[in-house]
């Protein structure tokens, strides 16, 4: 049984509620209910309406035309940002279509995700940004080097360029909205619950003093992380969060067995291979309990695939947010290893204190590729208080 549902609270004015814009699709009752009950909750005021296809009906409206979201979303968006400099973060709506087609990014040139093509707006202006060909496994694509990767520094749009996007989004719009309301239950005290890393032991494990893999060294790309990232590298990835938890004093469980580990509660962060790991148990996965203000990534190519209930394939991160994890990336088509966020930096920005966006951000390498973010972007449990 999931836990039962935390009264929505509201606490006044987030510090930061003037650095966010909502996007809300008017065609869609549960965009506009989701953009409304957020903007309440964290005193957000800036909102920019669209009018494009309701992605909570159908799965094929999950998907959008290029052109259109030019039209629809982009112009407005865009105008709104260029008149408001001061904001960083973006909050897209259950209702928001969650890929493009024919676009000038993505898998095979032309698929990227919405969120990530907008995290990316002004990069093709930007003389300091440095697009990227990913190739590797039979999959190509274009995107562009993340230029928040890894930061010691926080989060602007002022010094970085981009926007930090995420998405609040579930099987249910009951599901969506309550990623800000745990987000704000997590607030009120420092969270006690359990990190999570289970690594796939018949992947090996690689060198753990040199993760996180950079996609630049010197001012080039490293073709050699970029095209050929080893799953073992991943694997080393998660040790060396569980290393920089554990000197924080902070409670976790690294499995390093051949075994899948679910059924866990009172989680505070988790990654796995999800359904690559070969030995993944479905019913495990789906009983996963989170707490309040807890965020994961799996590493499987197409866990944002979908935000409406389907059957077969790989694992979802809807499960998750079923099982009220309150934030979670995943990808809408192949994103290849190398995409996929690095848990040492994830897991070590988000218990700095920084916020749940800006942690899965600089933690991934790359935009205007296939990344989706779910959850508040503001939510912070271990903020200073």
């Amino acid at each position: 049984m999931l836990l039962p549902i935390l009264a929505a609270c509201f606490v006044g004015p987030h510090p930061f509620a003037y650095r966010v814009v909502v996007v809300e699709n008017a065609s869609s009752p549960t965009s506009i209910a989701i953009a409304q009950d957020y903007m309440r909750k964290r005193g957000v005021t800036n909102l920019v309406k669209v009018t494009c296809q309701d992605s909570a009906v159908n799965a094929a409206n999950e998907t959008l035309p290029y052109t259109e979201y030019q039209k629809s979303i982009a112009a407005p968006l865009g105008l709104f940002l260029t008149k408001n400099p001061k904001v960083d973060f973006v909050v897209l709506t259950k209702g928001i279509p969650i890929r493009l087609t024919g676009a000038n990014t993505g898998v095979n040139g032309t698929q990227p995700s919405l969120d990530s093509v907008i995290a990316a707006f002004d990069y093709a202006a930007r003389k300091d940004a440095v697009p990227v060909v990913l190739n590797d496994s039979g999959f190509t694509g274009k995107c562009w080097a993340n230029r928040f990767w890894n930061s010691q520094q926080r989060f602007s749009h002022a010094k970085f360029g981009g926007y930090l996007v995420t998405r609040l989004d579930g099987y249910t719009e009951e599901e969506a909205l309550l990623l800000s309301t745990y987000a704000i239950e997590s607030e009120k005290a420092r969270p006690t619950g359990q990190f999570l890393l289970d690594v796939a032991a018949g992947f090996g494990v690689g060198d753990v003093e040199k993760v996180p893999l950079d996609p630049i060294h010197d001012g080039k790309l490293d073709l050699h992380m970029i095209n050929e990232m080893a799953y073992r590298e991943w694997n080393a990835d998660m040790v060396a969060a569980c290393r920089r938890l554990e000197t924080k004093k902070i409670s976790v469980l690294l499995d390093q067995t051949d075994a899948f580990i679910g059924k866990k509660g009172d989680l505070m962060g988790y990654s796995s291979w999800g359904s690559n790991d070969p030995k993944f148990n479905s019913d495990g996965y789906l009983k996963l309990r989170f707490d309040p203000g807890a965020i994961g990534e799996t590493a499987v190519s197409t866990s944002a695939r979908t935000f409406l209930p389907t059957t077969g394939g790989q694992s979802l991160i809807a499960d998750l947010v079923h099982g009220r994890i309150s934030g979670v990336k995943g990808y809408c088509d192949e994103p290849l290893l190398q995409a996929v966020a690095s848990p040492a930096v994830l897991f070590d920005r988000y218990t700095d204190g920084w916020t749940l966006a800006e942690s899965f951000y600089a933690a991934s390498r790359f935009v205007g590729w296939e990344d989706i973010v779910i959850g508040d972007p503001l939510c912070a449990p271990y903020a200073k208080k």
